[in-house]
């Protein structure tokens, strides 16, 4: 099971490089939400690169809202179509990947490592975000570049290496 999930999202890859070569850069239009007051929201560009066997690659547009113990992760195409919607809560998470079944996990970092191929640690991107390099076991955040809206991060253990890249919309 863990082999299709993993083989769905490379060729997930394969056709959203094709899309990107086609569509050049076409990007969708956004609106913030209004209200901000208990939910932080962030829209941009993410990446994560995993040096697994075979390496694997994905990259989408993002819209983040919520906190690290209940939220929401929306990863778009650059045609403007919705990829997946992971939404979280303590101690369940589910993946809508727009095919009538909805995937439940227990939690969001082991819905992330299903997904990614890698545990990214979701709560430290939620401090990255914020300005805090916020220390997570294996993990490294860049963060020198954050004023213009770019966080880079690496994994180095546990093995494979991972790198998250992240461009945030200004």
């Amino acid at each position: 099971m863990r082999v299709t999930f993993r083989l769905r999202f490379i060729g997930l890859f394969g056709c959203l490089i094709a899309i990107i070569l086609i569509a050049g850069c076409a990007y969708p239009i956004r609106a913030k939400p209004i209200n901000l007051s208990q939910n932080e929201f962030w829209t941009g560009r993410i990446s994560l690169q995993v040096q697994s066997e075979p390496a694997q690659a994905f990259s989408a547009s993002f819209e983040l809202r919520g906190q690290p113990e209940r939220g929401e992760l929306t990863l778009v195409s650059p045609l403007g179509s919705v990829l997946g919607v992971l939404r979280w809560s303590p101690g369940a998470a589910t993946l809508d990947s727009g095919n009538q079944k909805i995937e439940r996990f227990s939690s969001i970092n082991e819905l992330m490592e299903r997904a990614t191929g890698a545990a990214v640690p979701l709560s430290a991107l939620f401090a990255w975000l914020r300005g805090d390099n916020a220390h997570v076991s294996g993990w490294s955040a860049d963060l020198s570049r954050l004023g213009e809206g770019r966080i880079w991060a690496t994994r180095t253990e546990p093995a494979p290496q991972a790198e998250l890249r992240v461009v945030l919309d200004k």
